[in-house]
């Protein structure tokens, strides 16, 4: 994809409807304390203590996701995404959530379509669709997270994490 906001993402969807579509990007780390974002939940986010950027809208706005523990699957002030991931009321309180989750990652901004706008980019196949998983959200800062997804999908599509990015260091 040719928007540098959206080049080499993975793009996590959290909600998909007649309204539009919510997204979050998984794999822009920010050197923006989650303290300055989320004072609340600033010392229940692990290890990176920074966001990450969501995505290009309201990126004064936090999003945050959790790992639910293992037996847990509906748990007041989350909203189930996939697995055991899940959306964070910020609202909630953090004491009383922290015991049923096993990590939590905070984003600021996010990524968002009108009505039919996502169905249009996917049509003209702006877009790689495949099965997200938990782990994916999760991932180490570090870690070339668009490449790994690729890689497990299989050739001919894993074939693209082999792209060098920048064309003049092939």
């Amino acid at each position: 994809m040719s928007d540098p906001n959206f080049r080499r993402t993975v793009v996590l969807i959290l909600h998909h409807g007649d309204e539009g579509t919510l997204g979050v990007v998984l794999n822009r780390p920010s050197e923006v304390p989650v303290d300055q974002v989320a004072p609340d939940w600033a010392a229940y986010v692990g290890d990176p203590a920074d966001a990450f950027i969501g995505g290009p809208v309201e990126q004064d706005t936090p999003l945050c996701l959790a790992a639910l523990r293992n037996g847990e699957t509906s748990v007041p002030g989350t909203i189930g995404v996939i697995g055991p991931v899940a959306l964070v009321v910020l609202d909630s309180d953090p004491d009383e959530l922290v015991s049923k989750v096993r990590g939590m990652r905070m984003f600021i901004g996010y990524a968002g379509w009108d009505a039919g706008q996502l169905e249009g980019e996917l049509a003209r196949d702006d877009w790689i669709v495949v099965p997200a998983l938990p782990s994916d959200v999760f991932a180490e800062p570090g870690t070339d997270l668009w490449a790994r997804v690729l890689r497990r999908q299989g050739v001919p599509t894993a074939l693209l994490a082999t792209h060098p990015g920048d064309l003049q260091l092939n």
